[in-house]
């Protein structure tokens, strides 16, 4: 009989599973519990799993395709899994503010599994948002303005030539060249595995409603950022070496706190490849 337990973290987002080595032999059945509490939740955290990189990735082909991350360092001699990386004399750091990653790509990632190599002693939390709970917590009357809508979404203005955040993080993005995508995508999701509906706009890859300029969609986007953002739809996760995340792309976003100056921190991150949203 299977020890493992689902704890919840919160009344915002995310569970934590204990009693489970993620390196070992994971059998089918708890595989089937922790992916039902991915598919749930959206999120799920575990700790101490001290994991190398080939066990990384066996357990992140057992949810599908990895996605080859284009923009972020690799580990060596590991093309699956994205360094992310911010050294002791370094202020920037990656993902410092709230997103969704790969809201750019024209089939979004399903999510991705952070495990945390090198923590600081005190800083460098994430928080998450739920947004299945920033849309079921609108209004009945913005729901129905929202369903049917879409929105562009992109990498240029981000990880292009012509970025200043790109200009800033030189040395640890690559390949502008290949920021040339837009994508569309519905601003209110139906997700393919749950079936519940989620808000899919972001502060840093959504540009515009489809068909709207960026001027008259920026005071309906930035209401629709602050709700989604409200303290009770998030979670905040403290890292320690050992530590993974593992957020569903389709109905949460993160964002990783640059509040440890001075220190290093390393994360390594397996992209899971997603589906087209609807």
């Amino acid at each position: 009989m299977s020890d493992l337990e689902v704890r919840p973290v919160s009344g915002g987002v995310g569970v934590e599973i204990a009693n489970v080595d993620l390196a070992g032999d994971l059998s089918n059945s708890d595989f089937a519990a922790i992916r039902d509490a991915f598919i749930e939740h959206g999120l799920i955290f575990f700790r101490e799993q001290n994991m190398t990189p080939d066990e990384h990735i066996a357990f992140a082909e057992r949810w599908g395709e990895i996605n080859i991350n284009r923009f972020f360092p690799r580990v060596e001699g590991y093309d699956q899994i994205a360094a992310v990386v911010k050294e002791k004399d370094q202020l920037g750091n990656i993902g410092g503010g709230w997103h969704t990653d790969h809201s750019y790509d024209h089939i979004p990632a399903m999510g991705s599994i952070l495990l945390a190599r090198e923590t600081p002693p005190i800083g460098g939390d994430t928080l998450f948002a739920c947004m299945y709970k920033a849309y079921n917590s609108l209004s009945e009357g913005l729901k129905k303005t929202l369903e049917g809508m879409k929105a562009v979404h992109s990498s240029r203005h981000i990880f292009g030539d012509q970025s200043e955040y790109r200009e800033a993080m030189k040395d640890r993005l690559s390949n502008p060249e290949q920021a040339t995508q837009d994508a569309v995508h519905p601003v209110i999701i139906t997700h393919p595995e749950s079936g519940k509906k989620a808000l899919y706009v972001n502060p840093a890859f959504t540009l515009h409603f489809e068909g709207w300029t960026a001027a008259e969609s920026k005071p309906l986007l930035d209401y629709l950022y602050q709700h989604a953002s409200l303290m009770e739809h998030t979670t905040r996760f403290n890292w320690a070496p050992g530590s993974i995340a593992f957020w569903d792309n389709r109905c949460t976003w993160h964002y990783a706190l640059n509040d440890y100056h001075g220190e290093r921190r390393e994360m390594h991150r397996i992209t899971i490849e997603g589906s087209a949203l609807n």
